[in-house]
């Protein structure tokens, strides 16, 4: 047997590079950087393990580009219509522009965003685009000092562009979509509960203030026990509203489709006093339509956003506004 064709193993490989094994093998798997190796040496490596025909993975094979193509998403949540939309469309323009696109689900968690910045950048991404951030400006400047470009999504961030949805428009408009509706159906037009999300979150902010407006522009206070900003969960929606059992018409404003889970629990379980509840939701779902009392949601426009951010990925000089993109409101 020919000893020149057996295949080369990390250790032939090792001692044609007058190097470690360990060193050969953090180049071979992308993970050199972590370890100080210097480009050099993983330079050397790269080029005898091809001479040797020596199968390269796709991130160590990133020293012998001029760009890696790769493009980086981190999103909040999957269980979500909305974030698993963004990811999808993310997914499917990234290939359509010749990039290899990476998403990764956070839970939320401002440790693990972070972590998984890193980790995308550590996978050479030349963009990273972070959707939903807890803390965005965390990550903003990880990338800055790695040299990556990082734009966000869903929510803004001090350092980088932003490009969100005109989440006070669209809330405003929900609101009295709901006002007229309770009024058209039940002749009510008191104050509204509003349900879902937390304040200090900047998107429900915006829609709180939008809801806020709306109930000013007819002269009517919210009483404090009307805010039920209690998180972006089914449970508590459900927690926040289970007491609660109205004693005449009533109007919600429901703030995303993850606490509409919660709401439509509570609303079924009202028996008779169903028929006089008006809602609305921000955030769409195509089952929406179809819920007793539900009046109309509003979609947030992915597609656009997604535009929005593509043009600028690449570009230098970005100045760091936040880009608003119009809501869609669908009334049933």
């Amino acid at each position: 047997m020919d000893n020149d064709n057996k295949k080369k193993t990390i250790y032939d490989l090792a001692v044609l590079v007058e190097a470690s094994p360990s060193a050969v093998s953090s180049v071979l798997n992308g993970t050199w950087e972590k370890r100080r190796i210097s480009k050099k040496l993983a330079e050397k490596v790269l080029k005898i393990a091809d001479e040797q025909g020596y199968r390269l993975n796709t991130q160590a094979s990133l020293l012998r580009r001029d760009k890696s193509n790769i493009i980086g998403m981190i999103v909040p949540k999957y269980d979500n219509r909305y974030f698993g939309e963004i990811a999808e469309q993310f997914e499917a323009m990234a290939r359509a522009k010749g990039m290899f696109p990476v998403v990764t689900c956070t839970q939320r968690d401002p440790d693990l965003e972070f972590e998984a910045a890193k980790e995308l950048v550590g996978y050479q991404v030349e963009c990273l685009i972070s959707t939903g951030a807890t803390d965005s400006d965390r990550i903003t400047a990880y990338c800055k000092a790695a040299g990556v470009q990082v734009l966000n999504l869903d929510l803004p961030g001090k350092d980088a562009p932003s490009v969100i949805s005109d989440n006070y428009t669209g809330a405003r408009d929900l609101t009295n979509l709901i006002f007229r509706r309770c009024q058209s159906d039940l002749g009510w037009s008191g104050p509204l509960r509003f349900v879902g999300g937390r304040l200090s979150d900047h998107n429900t902010a915006a829609r709180l203030k939008g809801f806020m407006d709306a109930h000013k522009e007819r002269g009517l206070a919210v009483p404090s026990e009307n805010i039920q900003a209690s998180g972006y969960s089914a449970d508590a929606a459900w927690n926040s509203l289970r007491d609660f059992y109205p004693d005449g018409p009533t109007g919600v404003f429901v703030n995303s489709t993850i606490s509409l889970e919660g709401v439509v629990r509570w609303h079924s379980q009202l028996a008779d006093a169903t028929g006089s509840i008006r809602f609305g939701c921000f955030d769409r779902d195509p089952f929406g339509k179809f819920l007793p009392g539900n009046v109309g949601m509003v979609e947030q426009n992915v597609p656009k956003m997604l535009e929005t951010l593509f043009k600028m990925v690449g570009q230098s000089k970005l100045v760091q506004d936040v880009i608003l993109i119009p809501c869609k409101l669908e009334e049933f």
